[in-house]
């Protein structure tokens, strides 16, 4: 929960003693007064003058690394929003925290760590904050799980604090000059000109798998489709999570829809550092701005757009750090009068970087506004409400397809379909764009972890007509709740899209897409229904009447239950067996810091 704010202490400078100001309510705990020399003696080596002692400060975490490119330039904008901090008349001061790459480490033993990654994160940054009293702070993500871990220790720390994202990439290329040195003439034409990116890689391993591209092809598309600095370029998590955060309120107007390497990525860190010092001033902290009507307009942004099933995830384990109630059952209620609008992958045409050129997210914003569907009244991080933010914002541009009118939706309600039934008697979200149909019915494939089921997919086992179900992958089985992007993908590639589902107590990318469902509660470790399919049981998925069954008497359903035992568990020591021990299930938001 937020830490709360200390009483002003006396305002001791160099052995004087005045009275604290509201700017100063964390840092002058720590350097002010005769008996803190010692403290001041170790921040002038790391650079403060002497009269920086009587600024606010104001950390920057940095989730920079090389690990990612969603990270690589994330050291490059710290600087930039400390620049904004000092040039605004605070103390800025860059610390770094973790990120790891889920697209790299997607299909193997090492996603596991990623939404362990969430938490260690978000430890991480109060830990720094708490410990060196920083007045506020500017948390800067590029990949999946640091912005939610960043947008937690916010709601945990409530210091002033704005989010800035890393931005997304641009699309990869292979063009005509590389298509004449490496495909064969009659290849060429299918390549050339196309717009690529992580998840076109993905699903070339599917192709490969059923000959329609050759091992060239495969490699030209790996080589080509990441060209730099940037998120992943689709609709899929990041890109849903800086949307989701922008519309919460935590991040400057358009801060969810900027190329990674910009102007106005650039300028929006360095905004971000003067923003971040006026809410000092005003005393506005991240409790007055997320609020469970902010959390509403996150979730109908994230419909909007067509956003990743991991916004289930995140907004449930911020809104938990924010002492917000946010249930699964929001997203029904507000899904069936949120159309999906945006026309972007995965299941759609375009990139995010095409978003951001014909303006980005906030004239959606308005038309949302306008139609009724958002809370104008909520306070943001500009200090202005979203009606305020969003009063001078010219509409799209007219032509324009990537954002459809009302008049004619990409789909009706919202594509994030919230599930109960006996498989899920704790609820499970599945990502139903519409163009997969709306229910499917099929036999039960069944694997115990992703690998095998990947290789059941490429190898041919899995058939039309199956309902591939992956178990033991969720937040305590796995443990740490393992992206299904692979298989997805893999299903694809094949031409499987429309012919097969897949369930599991795993979750997805935001890159996948067909028909999924993820996230089923209670999980298989825990005992949940789904650790007794079997193979061949008949399986039910109806995203109108939003209910999951397996098509067994409740009888048999109870007789296999009773049966059940427990596995062992697959870590014992280190951060996974330690996750798996303190996570609570999907449905409340896989967080560890539930309030006692």
């Amino acid at each position: 929960m937020s830490q709360p704010t200390p009483k002003p202490a006396a305002k001791k400078g160099a052995g004087r003693k005045n009275v604290s100001s509201q700017h100063r309510a964390h840092s002058s705990l720590v350097v002010d007064g005769y008996e803190r020399a010692a403290s001041r003696a170790m921040l002038h080596a790391v650079g403060f003058a002497r009269e920086d002692f009587r600024k606010s400060q104001v950390g920057i975490a940095s989730t920079w690394s090389m690990v990612t490119p969603c990270n690589m330039h994330i050291d490059q904008l710290a600087r930039q929003a400390e620049a904004g901090v000092n040039g605004d008349g605070g103390k800025g001061v860059i610390f770094g925290t973790i990120t790891i790459s889920d697209g790299i480490s997607m299909g193997t033993e090492g996603m596991k760590y990623s939404m362990v990654s969430r938490e260690v994160i978000a430890d991480s940054i109060e830990t720094v904050m708490g410990c060196q009293g920083f007045d506020g702070l500017v948390a800067i993500g590029g990949c999946d799980k640091n912005m939610p871990g960043c947008l937690i220790a916010m709601a945990r720390l409530n210091r002033p604090s704005v989010f800035v994202y890393g931005g997304t990439i641009l699309p990869g290329c292979i063009t005509g000059v590389l298509a004449e040195k490496r495909l064969r003439k009659e290849r060429r034409e299918q390549f050339v000109g196309r717009n690529l990116d992580v998840v076109s890689c993905f699903e070339a391993v599917g192709q490969y798998a059923n000959q329609q591209i050759d091992e060239r092809e495969l490699a030209l598309i790996e080589e080509q489709a990441i060209p730099g600095a940037g998120s992943c370029g689709g609709m899929y998590t990041a890109n849903t999570m800086a949307s989701a955060i922008e519309a919460l309120g935590m991040s400057l107007p358009n801060s969810s829809s900027q190329n990674a390497v910009s102007p106005a990525k650039a300028q929006d860190a360095r905004a971000a550092g003067a923003a971040v010092l006026e809410l000092i001033k005003r005393g506005i902290r991240p409790l007055d701005i997320m609020t469970k009507k902010a959390f509403e307009n996150a979730i109908t942004v994230t419909i909007a757009l067509g956003g990743s099933t991991n916004a289930v995830l995140h907004l449930l384990g911020i809104a938990n750090a924010a002492g917000v109630k946010l249930e699964l059952d929001d997203f029904t209620r507000i899904g069936k009068r949120v159309p999906v609008l945006a026309d972007l992958k995965p299941s759609g045409r375009y990139l995010m970087s095409e978003l951001v050129a014909i303006g980005g997210q906030t004239p959606l914003m308005k038309m949302l506004l306008e139609e009724g569907l958002l809370h104008g009244d909520c306070l943001t991080v500009t200090g202005k409400t979203v009606a305020e933010n969003l009063r001078r914002v010219k509409p799209y541009p007219k032509g324009q397809d990537i954002i459809r009118p009302f008049s004619n939706p990409i789909k009706s309600e919202s594509h994030l379909v919230i599930l109960y039934g006996n498989l899920a008697p704790g609820g499970a979200v599945a990502k139903i764009s519409g163009k997969e149909g709306l229910a499917f019915s099929g036999k039960a494939i069944v694997f115990e972890n992703e690998q095998d089921a990947l290789a059941a997919i490429l190898d041919g086992r899995v058939k039309k007509g199956h309902v591939i179900v992956i178990r033991h992958e969720g937040p305590v089985g796995g443990p740490g709740m393992r992206e299904m992007l692979s298989p997805t993908s893999a299903v694809m590639g094949k031409g499987l899209g429309k012919d097969v589902a897949l369930i599991t107590d795993g979750r997805f990318s935001g890159g996948s897409h067909g028909f999924v469902v993820g996230h089923i509660t209670p999980e298989a470790a825990l005992g949940g229904p789904l650790a007794v399919v079997k193979n061949g049981d008949p399986i039910t998925i109806d995203a109108t009447q939003r209910t999951l069954n397996l098509e067994i008497s409740k009888e048999d359903l109870s007789k296999r239950l009773a049966k059940w035992k427990a596995p062992k568990p697959r870590y014992t020591r280190g951060v996974l067996a330690k996750y798996a021990r303190t996570v609570t299930s999907a449905s409340l938001g896989a967080v560890t810091d539930l309030p006692s």
